[in-house]
């Protein structure tokens, strides 16, 4: 989240960063939600579990079944990051029954993207005092279909996913052209972003809010499940609303 020319200093689990500078010592900052595990969390299915061949393949068998069948996965391999900041997490998969199949994790694991980011938007927008109006995604998961609209679903505003998935780069790239003058400046490169696709919600905010819920139900289940120094306090319990405060 673009602050402007001012530090930020988040309450809600997010950190400051630099996120561009065209002069030295006038920087243009931002707020940013660090995740550790996502599109990760497909390379285990693939490689730890051998349930996928390739990572493309995730969405087609996510798409044999109609949901996770009530199963979350939380996948905490490394700790949870933002907004959560708990190195002592680590990866739960819950819900499971003997109706759950490789299909419905698959499912999960594609959801736990989705899950992940609406906590940090939430983060996003307690700090900013105003709700979210659009996202606009990139990288290789905004590809996925599936992950774009369960992302639209769970945040309940529209996801756009732009024509050049590979925004980082181009951002680079951009600040180079700037300043060797391949581009005349920054009205000329918004001009060059157009969308590919666009997915609306399709969840009513009951069902949305109801999802979410048990999605924070699922990370408080992983919380503090690893090894820690006998002096070393637990983790601090989310507070009713299911989210808690880190700084």
């Amino acid at each position: 989240m673009n602050t402007g020319e001012r530090v930020v200093r988040s309450e809600h689990g997010l950190l400051a960063t630099v996120a561009f500078a065209f002069e030295p010592r006038r920087a243009t900052y931002a707020l940013e939600g660090s995740i550790f595990v996502t599109g990760a969390a497909v390379q285990w299915l693939r490689d730890g579990l051998g349930i996928i061949e390739r990572s493309s393949d995730v969405e087609a068998l996510a798409r044999e079944v109609d949901d996770a069948g009530g199963c979350y996965f939380v996948p905490a391999f490394t700790g949870l990051g933002a907004p959560y900041w708990d190195p002592y997490a680590r990866g739960t998969i819950v819900g499971i029954t003997r109706g759950t199949t490789r299909s419905h994790i698959a499912r999960a694991a594609l959801d736990a993207m989705a899950y992940q980011t609406a906590d940090v938007v939430a983060a996003m927008e307690l700090d900013a005092g105003m709700p979210l109006a659009e996202l606009r995604a990139d990288g290789g998961a905004s590809a996925n279909d599936l992950v774009m609209q369960r992302q639209a679903d769970l945040l309940g505003v529209p996801v756009l996913r732009p024509a050049c998935l590979e925004t980082t780069a181009f951002g680079a790239a951009s600040l180079a052209g700037l300043q060797c003058g391949f581009w005349p400046g920054l009205e000329a490169l918004a001009a060059l972003w157009r969308a590919d696709a666009r997915f609306t919600p399709a969840l009513s905010a009951a069902e949305r809010d109801a999802q979410l819920a048990a999605w924070r139900r699922a990370v408080l289940t992983s919380r503090g499940l690893g090894d820690r120094r006998p002096d070393e306090r637990a983790p601090r319990q989310p507070s009713r609303g299911g989210r808690t405060r880190t700084t």
